[in-house]
This record gives structure tokens, C-alpha cells and sequence, in this order.
């Protein structure tokens, strides 16, 4: 079922020309609604939609399904959202689900992540008569992956225009990506997707990964702990010429950026040829957002464990292994070593992390109570 704001389309249509601006949106409704109720949602979003974003076209695709069986995690919940959207080659996809979403024991009406493109909306949040708020609850949390804040005062008309710049970027393509491969997919990919690519990224909070990763971060501390009172690491430290200690520091981000990818399937691969320019996308926002929390993880355990060498070990104590007089650079490569170390450790730990804990922490989502 498809359904627009400015004309009817057959069933299964995906216009490839978007020079009119289309935002091709789906709709994932779960079966506990009837088809009568679904038609008109369709109709009465398309209408809300193009009224509070009135410089968008809009394509609306109906679906009734259930996405997943309960019980279901938000990020499992979605997940699947976000593979329908692949699939379908969706811009952005809401899923209307029976199932009543909680964080912290907090009932939830909306949960979005700009990231994926995606939101949820809880139907048993919406109270006895859903169909009245539900329109409104969808328009909602499509705004919110677009930047628009829930419950937000009569906009501004720049505020109106940065909303529909950010959601016409959603449904903006490469010129000839089919055709493109390999680097120079990526580069195009990149160049012709700055400022969508800056807004996903800056959405996620990537400052916040690190802290949020409790099992990360007690590892990183405990590793760098060790690695302060170790007279080994003191003489390692201090033998290491500049190159060869940046060149390991940089190595140890890497690997820890690529041991959380990797052991939680943050990586996306396109299904198909169509959606390759969103899943490089969608992949560049998770490897800048996971790479900046490792590097503040890196940067924090630093600046700690400066300020506990200084604090705890005396100059003469260093200088009797080091073979010299023990100075602030000495103190640095010290920190800087044992950081590295204290990283490495930090990704086994937040390798032992949950897939949710580790989504959750890395794709900063938006919630909205009923």
C-alpha cells in the first residue's frame, strides 16, 4: 500500500530520479491494526506530513507485518526496522509495534535513531483509543530523526529550514552510484553527504560511548592501574623513540575500534546494489562515532593516569630504572603507554559488553514518554 501527499502510486513503485525531492517513508504497522484503520492512517499521515513539512514530498508505504516475535529489545526492534528499510530502499522507516517499549522501567510512546533512520512507536502507550494520537506520534518521531524536537514551539522559518534540508538529505543519491565501486563509491559517498554525515555523527553523542560502556571503562582503569606501578613498562616508556610510541598508541585505537565493531556486528552490509550508498554511510557514522569514544576513552585515561604518576611516584623512584633524571616528558610517554595499554584492555571489556548495551551506547537514541 503507498500512499502521497500529492498523488496516488502503484503498489511497489521506487521512483530512481529523486530531482523532485521525494522522501520515500515506510510504514511498518503492526496486524493488531485492521486494514480500514491502516488505509486511513495512510491518508491522514500523508496529509500531517505535508503539513508540517510543507517543502517535502512525500511517499508513504504501508505495510502490515510483524517485524519481530516477542519479546523484543529495542535495538533488535530496531534492527529489524532498519533491514526492512534496506530491503524496500526506504529513505526512513517508522514501526508502529504492539509491544510496549520501556527503557530503565520508563514507558516509551516514540524511540528514533537518526543514525538508522528509523523509529518506533509503541501503540499500547497511545492508551485505549490509539488511532487519534497515532498520526501525530509517527509525524513526531519521523521529526526526530530530521533534528525536530518534540512538543516544540511554532517554528522558526530558518528552524523550518534546516528541518527539510536535513530530510531532503535523507533521499539525496550519488550520481551514478550503481555504476561506482570501491574507493571512489566511498569518496563520492562522503563529498556528496558532508552535512548529513556531520548531523548523524554529531546525533550519536560519540563523546559519550566511552562512559557508557561500564565494562570498557573498569577494564581501561584497571589495565592502567597495573601499568603505572610496573617499572617495566616505566623502562619501555622512556626507551621509545616519539615515532615508534605514536605509532603504537594509534595502533591500539585501531584495534579497539575494530574489536567492538567487529565482535558486536556494528559493521552493515548493503543487501543490495540499490541501498549501497546508505549502508557506506550509515558505516562511515559508526566507525567516526565508535573511533571518537575510543579516542576519548583513550584521551580521559590519559589525562588520569598523568595526574596519578605525578601524584604517587616520586622522580628519583622512575629515575633509579630509567637510568636518567626522570622529567615531565618521561611522565608523558609514561601516561601515553600506559593508555594504549589501558585501551586494549577497555576493548576486551567492552567486547564482553551486551550487543544491546554496546547499540545503545553507540547510536544515541531519542525518546519521547506518553
Amino acid at each position: 500500500m503507498t500512499a502521497t501527499a500529492e498523488r496516488e502510486s502503484p503498489p511497489g513503485e521506487r521512483a530512481t530520479n529523486r530531482d523532485d525531492a521525494r522522501i520515500h517513508l515506510g510504514v511498518v504497522v503492526t496486524p493488531a491494526l485492521d486494514e480500514p484503520v491502516v488505509e486511513k492512517l495512510a491518508e491522514d499521515l500523508a496529509e500531517a506530513l505535508s503539513r508540517r513539512y510543507p517543502g517535502v514530498n512525500w511517499e508513504l508505504a504501508m505495510v502490515r507485518e510483524l517485524l519481530l516475535t516477542p519479546p523484543a529489545t529495542l535495538p533488535d526492534l530496531v534492527d529489524a526496522a532498519r533491514s526492512r528499510l534496506l530491503d524496500e530502499d526506504w529513505d526512513l522507516v517508522v514501526y508502529v509495534t504492539e509491544l510496549p517499549l520501556k527503557i530503565r522501567r520508563r514507558p516509551l510512546l516514540t524511540h528514533s535513531s537518526p543514525t538508522h533512520g528509523a523509529a518506533l512507536v509503541s501503540l499500547p502507550a497511545l492508551g485505549p483509543m490509539p488511532t487519534r494520537r497515532l498520526v501525530e506520534s509517527v509525524v513526531d518521531a519521523v521529526g526526530i530523526i530530521a533534528g525536530d524536537t518534540v512538543g516544540s514551539e511554532p517554528r522558526l522559518a530558518t528552524h523550518r529550514r534546516r528541518i527539510q534540508r536535513r530530510l531532503l538529505q535523507f533521499a539525496s543519491e550519488v550520481e551514478g552510484a550503481d555504476a561506482l565501486e570501491g574507493v571512489v563509491l566511498v569518496h563520492r559517498v562522503v563529498t556528496g553527504n558532508l552535512r548529513l554525515l556531520a548531523g548523524m555523527v554529531r546525533a550519536n553523542h560519540p563523546w559519550r560511548l566511552a562512559t557508557r560502556l561500564s565494562r570498557a571503562l573498569i577494564g581501561a582503569l584497571g589495565a592502567a592501574a597495573f601499568g603505572i606501578v610496573t617499572s617495566d613498562i616505566w623502562r619501555i616508556a622512556s626507551s621509545l623513540p616519539a615515532p615508534r610510541l605514536a605509532a603504537v598508541c594509534v595502533a591500539t585505537v585501531a584495534i579497539a575500534v575494530a574489536t567492538l565493531i567487529v565482535a558486536h556486528r556494528l559493521w552493515e552490509r548493503a543487501p543490495d546494489r540499490r541501498v549501497r550508498e546508505q549502508t557506506i554511510l550509515f558505516n562511515i557514522v559508526t566507525l567516526i562515532t565508535v573511533s571518537f569514544g575510543i579516542v576519548v576513552l583513550y584521551v580521559a585515561v590519559c589525562v588520569l593516569s598523568l595526574a596519578a604518576a605525578g601524584l604517587m611516584i616520586e622522580p628519583s623512584v622512575i629515575s633509579t630504572d630509567i637510568g636518567h633524571h626522570a622529567d615531565f616528558a618521561d611522565y608523558l610517554r609514561l601516561a601515553l603507554l600506559v593508555s594504549a595499554l589501558a585501551t586494549v584492555g577497555g576493548a576486551l571489556g567492552g567486547a564482553l559488553e551486551s550487543d544491546a548495551a554496546v547499540r545503545e551506547a553507540a547510536y544515541a537514541y531519542r525518546h519521547h514518554t506518553s
